[in-house]
C-alpha cells in the first residue's frame, strides 16, 4: 500500500449542515476539497451512509475522501437522517425519505460556489445501494456513480430473502445490527453539548425494528420493488461503474447491470474480493489501485477528460484458479479476463445430466446442514469463507462428474434443473457446485436456493401437491472459477441449509430423478485470450491512515464456533461479526462494540430453529464528571411456530450511567412464504 502525503492541490476539511426540503431537518456533512476551489471550482463526490462518519467509518473515510480532494474534487461524506450527527429520526432502509434527502444533497452540492455543478456518487453496500437508487431518480447534476457491493434487486439479492426463502442468518443478524446502530447517539462535539441528549431521546423514541417490516413482506411486492432498480433500468441516466467481488453476496448485480444498461454508460468489474473496497488489502486479494481506477471514471464523466475508461471492455472479471478449501486466503491465484459484451459470446452453456438412473433419489438432509456455509457477508476475517465441504456433502445427495480431462473455466451464473417431487406442501431445495480434488477435499464454487413455494414467481406462494413431479430450474450465484484436469465437479443437493435459510415448519423429503435433472454451467472459452491485451491495475494508493488505536484482546473468543449437544441432537453456531471491535480516535473518543450472533437447531426438528443477535456499544470521551459516556445494549430474537414467526427485541440506552430509554417489542407475523 502506498500512502500519498502530498497532492497537486492542498486539501481543506470543513463540517457543514445541509438543509432538506422539509425545511426543519438538516443533515450533517464533512467536506474535503481543494483549498482553492472557490476560485477554481471542482465537481463534487458524495458518499451517503447511516454508519457515522465521526467514528465508525472514519478510518475508511480517511483513506479515500482526502485522496479525491487532492485530485481536484470536493469529496463529501453525509450522515443519513436520524443517524450519526444528522437531525431527524431513523427510517427504514432506502425509504422514500432517505432517497428524497439524497436528491436534496446532490442539488445542494451542485449549487455551491466551489462546485462546477456536476456531482458523482459512490459507496459500498448501503452507499452503493442508494447511489443506484438516487441515480434512478435522475437528479440533473448527478452524472456518474460508482456502486460497490450493492444490489439492483432488494428482494432476491439482499439480506432478507434468497430464491424466495427467508435468509435466516442475515434477516435476523442485520436487523439486530441496525437496531443497535440506529440507537447510537449524535456526538456532542459536533451537534453541541446542549443538543445531543434531546436529539438522542427523539431518535430512541422513534425506533422500530426493521425485522417487523421485512417479515411482513414475504413475497416480492411493492415494498421490495421500491428501490430495486431492476424494475426499470432505463430510469438511470448517470454513467455506472459497477464493482463486486466473487466472495460478496451481491456480485450478481454487476452482471445484470452490464447486461441491461446501455453499453456507453456502464462498465463492470468483479474481482476475488469480499464485502470491501478493492483497495483495502483485506482478504482475499489481490488488491488493486481502486482509487486510481475510479478517478479515471470521475475525470471522464465529471470533467470531460478522455481517460480511456470507456475504451475498457464492458466487463473485467477475475477467474480464480483452483484452490484447496480454506476459511481465508490472503491472495487468491488467478487472472483477469475481459468481455466486450454480456452475455458474452465467449461463454457457452455446458449441460450435464446429474445421472443416468430414472429411479428417484431421496433428499432428506439433517436440519443442521449449512453450518459450514461460511459467513453470508465475508468481511475479510479469518473464519469468513466456507471450509472443506466434505461434511456438508455428506449431509446432502451428491452427483459427481467423471474426472475432467481438461481445464473448465466457469464465468457467470450456473443453473440447476431438477425433476422432483416433494412429500410436503412447503419445501426448499439447495444446490451447491463444488470442486472435488483427487484427495477428496471439496471446495465450494457456488450455490443457490429455491423456495419451492416461489417456483412460479417470487410474487406468489404456490404450495406443492405431494405425489406430483415437476421440473424446477433456478440460478446459482455468479462465479469466475477454473476447475483443473483430474478434478470432479460435484452438484450437492439438500433440502435444508441452516442458518442461511430458515426452515419450513413441516418436515418432508424431496425425490429427485437424476436422469431428468442437470447442471448447466456457463463455460468460458479461453482460446481468444492470448490475443487480448493484458488487464492491469495500479498498486493500491490511499491518503495517510487515520491515527486510530485498536484494542486487540490477547485471548479473543472464536469468531465462529460450532458446538453439538449429542444427547439433545442440538447444534449451536456462535458468530462474532468482528466489525472492528474497540478503538480510540485521535480526538480522544473511545468507541467500544461487541456483538454475538447465536443460531440453534436440532437435527430432526425444523421448529427448533432460533436466532439471536446481541450488541453492546459504548462511546466515551473525557474524564469522570466532565466527560461523555453513552451506552447501548440491544437484543433481537427470532423463532417460529408452524404458523407464525415470533420476534422479540429490546434496547436499553444509558447516558453517564443513567438510563435514557428502555424499549421492548414483541411481534408475530404469519408464515405466508417462509
Amino acid at each position: 500500500m502506498k500512502y500519498r502525503e502530498q497532492f497537486e492541490r492542498r486539501v481543506v476539511r470543513e463540517d457543514v449542515w445541509i438543509p432538506t426540503r422539509d425545511g426543519s431537518t438538516r443533515l450533517h456533512a464533512r467536506v474535503w476539497r481543494p483549498a482553492d476551489a472557490e476560485s477554481d471550482p471542482v465537481p463534487a463526490l458524495l458518499e451517503y451512509l447511516p454508519y457515522r462518519k465521526s467514528d465508525w467509518t472514519a478510518p475508511r473515510d480517511a483513506q479515500r475522501h482526502p485522496w479525491y480532494a487532492g485530485h481536484g474534487y470536493a469529496s463529501v461524506r453525509v450522515d443519513i437522517r436520524g443517524h450519526g450527527d444528522s437531525e431527524g429520526t431513523p427510517g427504514d432502509e432506502y425509504d422514500a425519505q432517505e432517497l428524497a434527502d439524497g436528491v436534496d444533497v446532490v442539488n445542494w452540492l451542485a449549487a455551491r460556489s466551489w462546485c462546477t455543478g456536476k456531482v458523482g456518487m459512490f459507496g459500498i453496500s448501503w452507499g452503493g445501494f442508494n447511489s443506484l437508487q438516487i441515480a434512478a431518480l435522475a437528479p440533473e447534476p448527478l452524472k456518474a456513480i460508482v456502486t460497490v457491493c450493492s444490489t439492483d434487486d432488494r428482494y432476491d439479492n439482499d439480506v432478507h430473502y434468497t430464491g424466495g426463502a427467508v435468509l435466516g442468518i442475515d434477516m435476523l443478524a442485520w436487523a439486530g445490527t441496525m437496531l443497535a446502530f440506529a440507537a447510537r447517539p449524535p456526538d456532542p462535539a459536533n451537534v453541541g453539548q446542549d443538543r445531543w441528549l434531546p436529539m438522542w431521546r427523539e431518535r430512541l423514541d422513534a425506533l422500530e425494528p426493521f425485522l417487523h417490516t421485512w417479515l411482513a413482506h414475504q413475497q416480492r411486492d411493492d415494498y421490495w420493488k421500491h428501490g430495486s432498480v431492476c424494475e426499470d433500468y432505463t430510469a438511470i441516466d448517470a454513467a455506472v461503474l459497477a464493482v463486486g467481488g466473487w466472495n460478496d453476496p451481491y456480485r450478481d448485480t454487476v452482471l445484470r447491470l452490464v447486461e441491461h444498461l446501455p453499453a456507453d454508460r456502464v462498465r463492470g468489474l468483479v474481482g476475488p474480493w469480499s464485502h470491501q473496497y478493492p483497495d483495502r488489502g483485506l482478504p482475499p486479494g489481490p488488491a488493486i489501485g481502486f482509487l486510481q481506477e475510479t478517478l479515471r471514471w470521475w475525470d471522464q464523466h465529471l470533467k470531460g477528460i478522455d481517460t480511456g475508461v470507456m475504451g475498457e471492455p464492458l466487463l473485467r472479471a477475475w477467474i480464480t484458479d483452483p484452490v484447496p478449501p480454506a476459511t481465508s486466503y490472503d491472495v487468491l491465484p488467478g487472472r483477469w479476463v475481459a468481455d466486450t459484451n454480456w452475455p458474452s459470446t465467449k461463454v457457452s452453456w455446458y449441460e450435464r445430466p446429474l445421472g443416468t438412473g430414472s429411479t428417484p433419489v431421496v433428499v432428506r438432509s439433517p436440519q443442521h446442514t449449512g453450518l459450514d456455509a461460511g459467513r453470508f457477508f465475508p468481511f475479510g476475517n479469518a473464519s469468513d469463507l466456507p471450509p472443506d465441504q466434505r461434511e456438508e456433502d455428506g449431509r446432502s445427495v451428491c452427483f459427481d462428474s467423471e474426472p475432467l480431462t481438461g481445464r473448465v473455466e466457469i464465468l457467470g451464473r450456473p443453473r440447476v434443473r431438477l425433476r422432483l417431487d416433494s412429500t410436503a406442501p412447503r419445501a426448499h431445495v439447495i444446490a451447491r457446485v463444488c470442486d472435488v480434488a483427487p484427495d477428496g477435499s471439496s471446495t465450494l464454487v457456488t450455490r443457490g436456493v429455491l423456495n419451492l413455494l416461489s417456483r412460479h414467481g417470487r410474487d406468489r406462494a404456490v404450495e406443492w401437491t405431494p405425489g406430483t413431479y415437476e421440473d424446477v430450474e433456478f440460478e446459482l450465484n455468479a462465479i469466475g472459477y477454473a476447475v483443473p484436469p483430474g478434478h470432479r465437479i460435484r452438484v450437492a443437493v439438500s433440502d435444508t441449509y441452516w442458518p442461511w435459510v430458515w426452515p419450513h415448519g413441516e418436515r418432508g423429503e424431496l425425490r429427485v430423478v437424476p436422469s431428468d435433472s442437470a447442471v448447466l454451467l456457463p463455460v468460458r472459452e479461453t482460446v481468444e485470450d492470448a490475443a487480448e491485451p493484458p488487464i492491469r491495475f495500479e498498486e493500491p494508493e490511499q491518503a495517510p491512515p487515520l491515527a486510530v488505536t485498536y484494542d486487540r484482546p490477547t485471548d479473543p473468543a472464536p469468531e465462529r464456533l460450532v458446538t453439538h449437544d449429542v444427547a439433545k441432537g442440538e447444534w449451536t453456531l456462535e458468530v462474532d461479526p468482528n466489525y472492528g471491535g474497540s478503538r480510540t480516535y485521535p480526538d480522544g473518543l473511545r468507541y467500544a462494540e461487541s456483538a454475538r450472533e447465536t443460531y440453534r437447531i436440532r437435527s430432526d426438528d425444523p421448529l427448533s430453529a432460533q436466532a439471536v443477535s446481541e450488541w453492546h456499544i459504548r462511546l466515551q470521551r473525557g474524564g469522570d464528571g466532565d466527560g461523555w459516556d453513552a451506552e447501548i445494549m440491544a437484543r433481537t430474537e427470532l423463532r417460529a411456530t408452524a404458523a407464525d414467526f415470533i420476534m422479540d427485541s429490546r434496547i436499553e440506552a444509558r447516558a453517564n450511567g443513567e438510563t435514557v430509554a428502555k424499549r421492548a417489542w414483541h411481534r408475530t407475523t404469519p408464515r405466508t412464504s417462509g
